[in-house]
């Protein structure tokens, strides 16, 4: 058979797949890596669903029939007919050369309108910026929402709740532009040059971590009032912070500097204040907030119920305290109803209020689990909701009606979701609703009646299964998407399933894990091992559900003689309890990298056929920095290291993610320093490539450089990739993902060679 090759610069590799004899003669493939970007081993999605006001059908987007675009399409729930609401044809504005996106949208709270956001133009600071249209489902009209404006500048837009109005915000200002008439309205006037309207506190950047955000309901820091007439906005001033400076060097003839404020460890954050508009007169009441308004996290901001309040979360800097606080607009009234205290961190909550707003249900892990409890508007604990030693992920919603509280958790397996119910009166016990023998993870979304959902399966082996079902006894009504063609093909392939394992550690702690292994695994060889790490408190890696492409690069590598492992360490947001979680306060950098050492010493004693002179780990983000302390701090135990996007320097991180897990930088200075993986990097021994964007706005390249310059002074080789422009996930321009593994996957083939 002749070989065909594919060169990429320094590049080589086999991109044909191969077609091999199984075991019991069947005809088995091996992947190429061409394979992985070929879209033939890509899932199909079911896009998010749209619940109509009816109540009784549901709206997704759909490949056109006419083959160009998406149409809009109702399905009625229960026959299941299929109704063309809004063809791809009509989805052009009148005067635009591109249809809109009809996956961006959002609608009115009748289904007489959408809202679509246009020609999305990412920001460096402070969210995208773009063009919105409604289209008016009874006229089959077009509006340009803010057409006075200069295009591709406005942000954050929403609908009123009466459906009648569009918020947005333009150069720091909110307004809005009423449906009826299309008058454009200025609600605020920014007076000052980096005074913000309508933004959240931390803007660039998540104020508590990578996956929160500052504000979690409204839009970038506002929200309407339940009767329409009023608007709750967030004013933040950015007069004290410094710039960061970002250079573009390849999009214009003469490099472009970007700046924007941006708060580090240790800095001055930008002050704060609430106020609400009347939108009739556009006058603005600021509330009387009982916190430090410079030093403290807005953390939440909605309208209860009632009408006439504001429900408000604010942390203080440490993040060890939650005031949760009610607020009369009309009489500015504010109270805090509760204090949430943690000696380590308080985790953020999603509120949910029931019994017309005279009740809340808050999360709380005082009793060492994630819990729901009930709670009076006054602020008196009535109850917890959701008990046993499990941890609740999160609400999936309040049924009311029939007096049922829905969440997702997993009581025996940290890496596995299920839906659960419990009664709201307290009277009965948790419920599984998801059946027994399907493990893996289940991802719901719930129709506003409870009696439909559209429930999304996976495993780590299995791609995704999007049923529509009964929510009483999780009957399926019609599987809309099974990615049978995708099954197919992965059941051809030369591969052994990704198993689960535990790593016992000592002193009591095991560590969950996964491994791919080769197909053709002969215990008598020695074979390279590949960890995939993370191991921040952003993020779990040891989750039994589909990975995408990442699984099938995984599975091409195992095809050529890696075995990859996965493991989590104290710290990740594993469901098994704040201690394991919290146990990191203050050590951050710290103790993972010990933990995901010490298994890896484990795994080395346990499986005689792992190469221990061809160990490899690579991550992304908090990955790369792990990647980096465990080749830097454990050089007898790691070979090679190929991290991404990483933190070098704690001290250049946003204090909302790094003072949360480790406290203020004057208290434990010196934990920063050993937390930080440029500390470490006098020890390097093994083969290093560091990969990082030139435009990364989250974790600069202010890093990057930081740790080229330790590594170049202590007199150590290393191999680096700077991608222009690209931000903090390196997906921006063409080709970038395929040229990101195919780099990683010929360090590999370079420096832990599979054996022959």
């Amino acid at each position: 058979m002749k070989t065909k090759l594919r060169i990429l610069g320094f590049i080589i590799f086999n991109v044909f797949s191969i077609s091999l004899v199984g075991q019991e003669g069947e005809e088995k493939v091996l992947l190429s890596f061409d394979d992985i970007f070929s879209g033939e081993y890509e899932a199909k999605s079911v896009d998010p669903v749209h619940w109509l006001a009816d109540w009784k059908s549901y709206v997704l987007t759909e490949p056109s029939e006419s083959g160009k675009g998406k149409d809009i399409v109702k399905y009625d729930i229960e026959t299941g007919k299929r109704t063309i609401l809004v063809p791809s044809y009509r989805l052009s504005p009148p005067g635009e050369s591109e249809p809109v996106d009809p996956d961006d949208c959002q609608w009115s709270y009748n289904d007489s309108r959408i809202l679509f956001f246009t020609n999305k133009k990412p920001q460096v600071w402070g969210g995208s910026t773009g063009d919105y249209w409604v289209l008016d489902m009874n006229l089959w009209t077009w509006n340009m929402v803010g057409e006075e404006f200069p295009r591709q500048s406005l942000k954050a837009a929403s609908f009123s709740p009466d459906g009648n109005k569009v918020s947005f915000i333009y150069n720091a200002n909110i307004y809005f532009t009423d449906l009826t008439c299309f008058k454009t309205t200025r609600l605020t006037d920014k007076q000052f040059e980096r005074v913000y309207n309508g933004m959240g506190k931390g803007c660039n950047t998540s104020m508590i971590s990578l996956r929160y955000n500052d504000l979690r309901y409204g839009h970038d820091g506002y929200c309407w009032s339940p009767d329409s007439r009023s608007i709750a906005y967030t004013q933040v001033d950015y007069t004290d912070v410094p710039d960061f400076h970002m250079i573009n060097n390849t999009e214009t003839l003469y490099p472009e500097i970007l700046s924007f404020p941006y708060i580090k460890v240790g800095q001055k954050l930008p002050g704060f204040r609430v106020g609400v508009i009347e939108v009739a007169n556009s006058e603005t009441n600021w509330l009387n907030l009982p916190c430090d308004t410079v030093n403290d996290y807005l953390w939440q901001m909605e309208w209860t119920p009632k009408g006439n309040e504001l429900f408000l979360q604010i942390l203080n800097r440490r993040q060890d305290t939650m005031k949760v606080i009610l607020a009369d607009v009309n009489e500015n009234l504010v109270n805090i109803i509760h204090r949430e205290t943690d000696r380590a961190w308080v985790e953020p909550n999603d509120i949910h209020w029931i019994d017309n707003g005279d009740k809340f249900i808050f999360y709380s892990e005082t009793d060492g689990w994630h819990h729901a409890y009930l709670y009076s508007r006054s602020g008196q604990e009535l109850g917890l909701l959701t008990p046993g030693d499990f941890d609740v992920v999160i609400t999936q919603g309040v049924d009311e009606k029939n007096g049922w509280l829905y969440y997702v958790a997993s009581s025996d397996n940290p890496g596995q979701r299920y839906l659960w119910r419990v009664p709201l009166n307290m009277k009965g016990k948790p419920e599984r609703v998801t059946p027994g023998g399907s493990d893996g993870t289940h991802k719901y979304q719930v129709s506003p009646s409870f009696e439909y959902a559209l429930e999304e399966y996976s495993s780590i082996n299995t791609p995704p299964v999007y049923n529509l079902i009964s929510l009483q006894g999780h009957k399926i009504i019609r599987v809309l998407e099974d990615n049978s063609e995708l099954k197919g093909n992965l059941d051809k392939l030369y591969m052994v399933p990704t198993e689960f394992f535990r790593v016992d550690i000592g002193n009591n702690i095991e560590l969950d894990a996964w491994c791919v292994k080769p197909p053709y695994f002969d215990p008598e060889k020695k074979y390279p091992l590949v960890f995939f790490v993370y191991g921040e408190p952003a993020l779990q890696t040891v989750l039994d559900q589909w990975r995408g492409r990442q699984h099938i690069w995984h599975l091409m590598l195992a095809q050529k003689g890696y075995f990859i492992m996965s493991v989590d360490n104290r710290g990740t947001p594993s469901l098994r309890g704040r201690e394991w979680r919290k146990i990191i306060h203050g050590k951050l950098g710290i103790l993972a990298p010990e933990d995901q050492a010490a298994a890896a010493r484990v795994i080395l004693k346990e499986r005689s056929y792992i190469d221990e002179d061809k160990i490899g780990v690579y991550g992304h983000s908090g990955g790369g920095q792990m990647s980096l302390h465990l080749i830097f701090r454990f050089p007898d135990v790691y070979d090679v290291a190929m991290p991404s996007s990483f933190v070098s320097n704690q001290r250049f991180y946003h204090p909302g993610y790094q003072e949360r897990f480790m406290g203020p930088l004057h208290e434990n200075f010196d934990a920063y320093r050993l937390g930080s993986p440029i500390t470490w990097a006098h020890q390097l021994e093994g083969k290093l490539l560091i990969i990082h964007g030139t435009g990364d706005s989250n974790v600069h390249y202010q890093s990057f450089e930081a740790l080229i310059n330790e590594l170049v002074a202590n007199k150590k080789k290393f191999s680096m990739m700077s991608y222009p422009n690209r931000n903090h996930g390196l997906n921006e321009g063409e080709n970038t993902q395929y040229h990101l593994h195919a780099l990683r996957t010929e360090f590999l083939m370079r420096f832990m060679p599979p054996p022959k």
